[in-house]
């Protein structure tokens, strides 16, 4: 199945049966999300899965009671780190020339410019930065599960300072930005199964300069 098919395929259930989704097509979801490109291939945030059906129901209060995250196989929530640090940028770096068999000074001088960008914004500027780079790989795992034909719903609708505290990411210096909860749709009892997907017009959304 191509992208657009798969695209097409999906939609934001609003249903889901309970049924598992087999772990290796999780996995892949995983991994499609774990090659997401970022910005200098910093990985600014983090992918947390929860299968622990007793702390979903504590979490669906917390995201309004929507019956994807009771009723889901695995929910995903991509958590965006609060801030940049020195020395998390230098660990990126550490890791990335050891594993191409490179001295550890190789990158030094776009490093330290890198580091003179990030550092000098303000921590509210650079958790919007993280979290831009949590929403690139949360589109690509919603594509990827698409392709794999699980259904997934994407989902801004929680609280994230109470999700945060639940789960301790305010300790790690996380914040949740998204949630992705992953099943099968109920095809009975989702009201939005059989309605036809619908975007703006193509003229009306694509803009060319020629």
């Amino acid at each position: 199945m191509s992208l657009i098919d798969a695209l097409n395929w999906r939609y934001a259930v609003k249903k889901m049966n309970g049924q598992p989704v087999e772990q290796e097509k999780v996995d892949k979801i995983i991994a499609a999300a774990h090659l997401a490109p970022t910005s200098s291939g910093l990985q600014p945030f983090k992918l947390i899965v929860v299968t622990n059906q007793e702390l979903k129901e504590k979490i669906a209060p917390i995201a309004f009671n929507q019956s994807q995250v009771i009723d889901s196989s695995h929910l995903l929530i991509f958590a965006a780190n609060e801030n940049y640090t020195e020395e998390g940028i230098d660990a990126v770096f550490n890791r990335m020339n050891a594993e191409r068999g490179l001295p550890l000074d190789t990158t030094d001088a776009y490093k330290a410019q890198l580091k003179g960008m990030i550092l000098s914004r303000t921590a509210e500027e650079n958790f919007n930065h993280a979290a831009r780079q949590a929403y690139i790989a949360f589109g690509i795992a919603i594509a990827e599960a698409a392709v794999l034909k699980v259904d997934a719903t994407p989902m801004e609708g929680f609280n994230g300072p109470a999700l945060d505290e639940l789960l301790g990411l305010d300790k790690k210096g996380l914040k949740s930005v998204t949630l992705l909860p992953l099943g099968n749709r109920d095809e009975a009892g989702d009201w939005l199964v059989n309605l036809k997907k619908v975007r703006s017009p193509k003229e009306e959304f694509l803009i060319e300069f020629k």
